[in-house]
């Protein structure tokens, strides 16, 4: 005998997935930057240094005097030669006049007339140590700055950004099945 057999087909569901991706262009524009730098200012003040040499006293030393020097030495010596002979006259004048205190004022006065005064003889440097003067005043130097910062100036742009979504799509590529046969 013969059973009845049941006979099934199926046929499965398939599924197609179709995916379109996403896509991101970014782009940045370049910041523009200007800078600019003020020129720095300087300012230079200078007092030369002075030196000051004096040396009248070693060219007198020498004897090698301003004319107005050699004038003025001379006046004076002059002048004390004079005021020397009227003191020695004065007091050879008194001794004279006291004749009679004895003693002889004449062969005396004639002898210290007769003779000049003693030479003098001395080692000197000429010109004398020292005899040079010097002053030195110093210099000076001042240095300013002026300085000023910089100019900056930026600006900046924004990014410029794309953007395309991405999608996935999901259909029925073959659809479920089931046949089912009754074979005897």
């Amino acid at each position: 005998m013969r059973i009845p057999q049941l006979r099934m087909e199926a046929t499965y569901a398939r599924l197609a997935i179709s995916t379109t991706p996403a896509r991101l262009d970014i782009t940045q524009p370049p910041a523009e930057l200007t800078i600019e730098q003020p020129p720095v200012e300087m300012n230079i003040t200078s007092v030369p240094a002075r030196l000051t040499i004096d040396q009248s006293r070693a060219w007198a030393a020498m004897n090698n005097k301003h004319v107005v020097e050699l004038i003025r030495d001379g006046a004076a010596d002059g002048r004390q030669a004079v005021l020397d002979v009227i003191a020695r006259t004065a007091i050879q004048g008194d001794e004279l006049m006291r004749i009679e205190n004895g003693g002889n004022p004449l062969a005396d006065q004639a002898a210290a007339n007769s003779e000049g005064p003693p030479f003098e003889f001395n080692i000197a440097l000429v010109p004398p140590p020292f005899s040079v003067k010097m002053d030195y005043e110093p210099g000076r130097l001042d240095i300013d700055w002026y300085t000023q910062p910089p100019r900056i100036d930026v600006r900046t742009h924004e990014p410029i950004i794309h953007y395309q979504r991405g999608a996935v799509r999901i259909d029925l590529a073959q659809r479920p099945s089931l046949h089912i046969d009754v074979v005897i």
